[in-house]
């Protein structure tokens, strides 16, 4: 049995993404159950010295309490969408160019395999050739000279082409083996070595030291408060110390001391329990979407691989690998200097579908990481470290991921907000109500949550923060069950809201670590009021958003450039008739202060624009071309379509945007 076409498979695992899952109804644990280094010498503190550096540095600069950035200036002019079903490229604005840089299937480790046309590749060979469905990422430069870096890149799952005759099931529904492999092999993350050539052009570096591949099958560290506890433990690993692999590693985060922080979001969408009175008990199964009544939501890997059946089996240790569900959906953080460093999975962030882990640095030391929950009606989180960052002192910044306060966002009617602590003991965080220590509460994060009255939002994704004045800008991408299952409130304001918003936090103080916060809406994305559809109908009132410029659907990734331009990149459906007049997904360039908001990039038919990073001297930008739905980047109308990093670069040679 074969599976669907590549735009059906996206449209349906869309649809497990997007389901349902919090209950407002539902407040404590026990209501909701029914029972119960150093290869490369010095690589730190080489890494930090570029962090701190031109690189980036200006990512984290504080410019003061209640300072008012400088107006960035949007110097391009804006270009059209593309509504054209067969459109098949990528273009930008007048004035830059954008080629393909980096693809599915390109070799990454040394004695890779060339990508094959008709996916042949083995999976052997894709473990060490470029994942597929890049998604976010960050370039790190080499200390001593801004011509030379590292880009660490997201694979976030798999399309169905990454197979000669996609998604194949044999006779007794289960996958073949060979088959999971490649795409367990496909997924998590590329380190590549880049630099700029005699001429100035960036060019990958091929073979490296540094290139490595991270994917499904490879050894991690547990860190934290879950290390070793008995939530952690598994038939294969009893110690609950060594995970592996990393799963759908969607945005991401960095650290002052130059690693990267890889998250996993729709983690669950790859387990299965057939036990339903278990799995009606277990709120670390049923909370998070893990599949009981369909073979664990399309991948079916549980069929061939007993790692990812969760279902209780009495006759193994620890009931065979029903924790194994409790180990995914963490933050991950990789040394990309160390290509023989082990990834550690940080347990102190908390556990949830995790699109991103946005860092926020005042210049006292004080860290915080935003994180939007993607489902529709979850949370925005932040984490703060107990010690702060010390950058006279670099070993004593190790392990400061491993301590830290979890809080989840409010967010009240009038404008204001609280951060309100997921700590064990605290308002109601109790055995009682089902959480008999921090470690249950970070494994049920989305259940301390609820406990707490957070605020359910309209699938928060991606978090961004303006390094000029450390305010927090979160997408808010879209949610066709507000006003239904979640009612209306002043920070999702819109019923049967297909297009989505952006939401602005601004921190008491301007302090990452503050409990109190001021919020807005940034936009509200959608139609221009006077808008008409295909059939010359003006558009339905709650299909119109308050853009001031180029329209735009579904905000999800977020970025600012070093001179506090926002970036934004958007994921919908681009053959979705509410759709027709924004064309194909696109990247968006807008001014904080003014909202100015110009279309500066689209891209292909059936792709979604994602990841973004810049060069040192932001005269190089990289973003991602992720699943296109034709033949891209060929686009010859023939080829298989790869998921993508493509380049941009001005004309002229200066800053991007400028």
């Amino acid at each position: 049995m074969t599976q669907p076409t590549h735009s059906d498979f996206h449209q349906r695992l869309a649809s497990y993404d997007d389901e349902i899952i919090n209950s407002t109804e539902q407040k404590s644990l026990d209501k909701m159950a029914l029972s119960r280094r150093d290869v490369l010498k010095g690589s730190l503190n080489a890494a930090v010295i570029g962090f701190l550096g031109l690189s980036m540095g200006s990512r984290f600069a504080f410019a003061g309490e209640n300072a008012i950035p400088p107006a960035p200036y949007i110097g391009f002019q804006p270009i059209q969408p593309r509504t054209d079903p067969l459109f098949d490229e990528v273009v930008v604005a007048d004035g830059y160019q954008a080629k393909a840089f980096f693809s599915w299937g390109d070799p990454v480790e040394t004695g890779a395999t060339k990508w094959k046309a008709d996916a042949s590749n083995t999976w052997q060979e894709q473990l060490k050739q470029a994942g597929d469905n890049h998604d976010g990422m960050h370039f790190f430069a080499f200390p001593d000279n801004n011509n030379r870096g590292l880009m660490v890149i997201n694979h976030e799952y798999i399309n169905p082409t990454i197979h000669t005759d996609g998604l194949i099931y044999d006779g007794n529904g289960k996958r073949l083996p060979d088959d999971v492999k490649k795409e367990q092999a496909a997924h998590g993350v590329s380190v590549i070595e880049v630099k700029k050539d005699s001429h100035g052009e960036w060019q990958r570096v091929y073979p490296s030291l540094y290139n490595r591949r991270i994917s499904t099958l490879t050894p991690m560290q547990a860190s934290g408060p879950l290390a070793g506890h008995d939530l952690f433990k598994t038939v294969a690993d009893p110690d609950g110390n060594e995970i592996i692999g990393t799963l759908n590693n969607c945005s991401n985060g960095f650290t002052p001391w130059g690693t990267y922080l890889a998250c996993e979001e729709n983690w669950h969408n790859y387990f299965f329990n057939h036990d339903k009175t278990d799995y009606q008990s277990r709120v670390s199964h049923h909370r998070y979407g893990i599949s009981n009544d369909k073979n664990d939501n399309y991948y079916g890997w549980s069929t061939i691989d007993a790692r990812f059946d969760a279902t209780p089996d009495a006759s193994l240790p620890h009931q065979g690998y029903v924790n194994e569900p409790n180990r995914f959906g963490w933050v991950v953080e990789i040394d990309p200097f160390d290509p023989q460093s082990k990834p550690i999975k940080r347990t102190a962030f908390g556990r949830f579908c995790r699109e991103c882990v946005a860092p926020s640095l005042a210049d006292n030391g004080q860290l915080a990481f935003y994180s939007g929950d993607d489902t529709r009606g979850e949370y925005v989180y932040k984490f703060v470290p107990s010690q702060r960052f010390d950058k006279t002192q670099m070993h004593n910044n190790k392990d400061i991921l491993d301590e830290g306060t979890l809080y989840v966002g409010r967010f009240n009617d009038d404008g204001t907000g609280r951060w309100l602590p997921l700590v064990h003991g605290n308002e109601g965080l109790t055995a009682e109500n089902g959480f008999p220590s921090q470690a249950e509460v970070l494994v049920n994060a989305r259940a301390a949550a609820d406990l707490l009255g957070a605020t359910p939002m309209d699938r928060p994704e991606w978090a961004t923060v303006n390094p000029h004045n450390l305010d927090v800008y979160v997408s808010l991408t879209n949610n066709n069950k507000r006003g239904k299952e979640f009612a209306v409130n002043a920070a999702n304001p819109r019923p049967d809201n297909r297009h989505g918003q952006i939401i602005k936090i601004m921190e008491e103080q301007a302090n990452p670590a503050a409990t109190s916060f001021n919020w807005s809406l940034f936009v509200i994305a959608g139609e221009k009021p006077d808008a008409t559809d295909a059939e010359g109908h003006k558009v339905a009132d709650h299909l119109v958003g308050n853009i001031q410029g180029d329209i735009f659907s579904s905000p999800d990734g977020l970025g600012f450039d070093q001179d506090g331009r926002l970036w934004i990149m958007t994921d919908y459906d681009d053959d979705d008739p509410f759709m027709a007049n924004m064309g194909c997904n696109q990247v968006l360039c807008a001014n904080p202060q003014t909202q100015e908001i110009k279309r500066f990039l689209v891209g292909p038919r059936g792709c979604e624009l994602t990841g973004i990073t810049w060069s040192p001297d932001y005269k190089a930008m990289w973003v991602n071309i992720q699943h296109p739905g034709l033949s891209y980047p060929a686009s010859d109308g023939k080829t298989r379509p790869r998921s993508t990093t493509v380049l941009i670069t001005k004309n002229d040679g200066g800053v991007i945007g400028s």
